[in-house]
């Protein structure tokens, strides 16, 4: 079984930033799409930004030019770079690991806990 782990989260300023971590365990992380996901109280999950395989990748237009998703093969770990941060971009943020289909077996998802971004104007 996969786990993913997010760690990062916190409160700060308007303004200000924040570097989310995502950690996904197992061996076929670097094949994986990668996509992080947020939910204000009240609100519906949001796509917030995807890194694919590949390393393509695609924001949310809310969020375009202030965050920036990367990865780290080599540590199984996905990043959000979160810069400029505004109140309302205060959730939380989670960490989506999808497995493409393999061998006959469908595509899989696994999701982290979330961690709580608060920002104070």
């Amino acid at each position: 079984q996969v786990q993913v782990v997010e760690s990062g989260g916190g409160l700060v300023q308007a303004g200000g930033s924040l570097r989310l971590s995502c950690a996904a365990s197992g061996s076929l992380f670097s094949i994986y799409t990668m996509t992080w996901y947020r939910q204000a109280p009240g609100k519906q999950r949001e796509l917030v930004s995807t890194i694919t395989r590949g390393g393509s990748t695609n924001y949310a237009d809310s969020v375009k030019g202030r965050f920036t998703i990367s990865k780290d093969n080599a540590k199984n770990t996905v990043y959000l770079q979160m810069d400029s941060l505004k109140p309302e971009d205060t959730a939380v943020y989670y960490c989506n690991a999808r497995r493409p289909k393999l061998l006959g077996s469908p595509a899989y998802d696994y999701w982290g806990q979330g961690t709580q971004v608060t920002i104070s104007s």
